[in-house]
């Protein structure tokens, strides 16, 4: 069953248009991958679906769980379920990572006991021990960063995930531990969109389909061996 459908999206940012019409849908309890060379649009793809207000829908809908929010203010779609994880995840100087988790998760209705042992739990799967009263992501290294991400998302247990990039700059333990970490998410039923540029990731996480976006359209989807198709021939042959 599809928990997020995008029909036809069309989005502009600056007055510059970037998706060309993009259509997919994700199902619940599933990893799809969106591969696609520079600037063809996956990080922007991510950034409407969530509500960003700097990226512009000019036509086409999004549904998610059945209703359009298309228009709905991207707090809202949080509140609903639905998560974004940053390329780049920002420095927030003054919020402590477990404060900032915990009001999120009380505005997602999580009871404080409840978020009490899922952060405990997380900061252990994770390994982030030392890193749990420390500023959100002030100081951390690049793969310390994925995987605060990785921490929120588990704690939240959203019912949609985008993830842009979790395997960029990390070494190859944090690789596995970030793919694990996916994979139980999708196995306790959250669809996860994992926006990727290499298949290295895809190795220990096996998508139910492979997304190709290029000159903002999907110009091709179809199950996991199109990654290995890409990583042999490159993207031209699926132009």
């Amino acid at each position: 069953m599809a928990i997020l459908e995008v029909k036809d999206l069309v989005v502009s940012v600056e007055g510059k248009r970037i998706l060309n019409g993009v259509s997919l849908s994700l199902e619940e309890g599933k990893v799809h991958a969106l591969m696609g060379p520079n600037g063809s649009g996956k990080s922007t793809l991510a950034f409407a679906i969530a509500g960003h207000p700097g990226y512009v829908i000019e036509s086409g809908r999004i549904f998610f769980v059945g209703e359009d929010i298309t228009e709905v203010p991207p707090h809202e779609r949080a509140r609903k379920g639905l998560f974004l994880g940053f390329q780049y995840p920002p420095e927030v100087e003054g919020v402590r990572l477990r404060e900032f988790l915990r009001l999120a998760a009380a505005n997602c209705q999580e009871p404080f006991c409840e978020f009490q042992k899922l952060y405990r739990e997380a900061l252990e799967y994770l390994h982030m021990e030392d890193l749990g009263e420390r500023e959100l992501n002030v100081g951390f290294s690049g793969g310390e960063k994925k995987r605060s991400e990785l921490l929120q998302m588990r704690v939240l247990r959203p019912k949609v995930a985008l993830l842009d990039e979790p395997d960029s700059g990390v070494d190859v333990d944090a690789l596995r531990l970030i793919a694990s970490g996916i994979e139980e998410a999708a196995r306790s039923g959250t669809a996860v969109l994992l926006i990727t540029h290499y298949p290295r990731i895809l190795e220990y996480l096996p998508p139910a389909k492979v997304f190709i976006l290029d000159e903002g359209r999907v110009v091709k989807e179809d199950g996991p061996e199109l990654a290995w198709e890409i990583e042999r021939t490159g993207y031209e042959a699926v132009r």
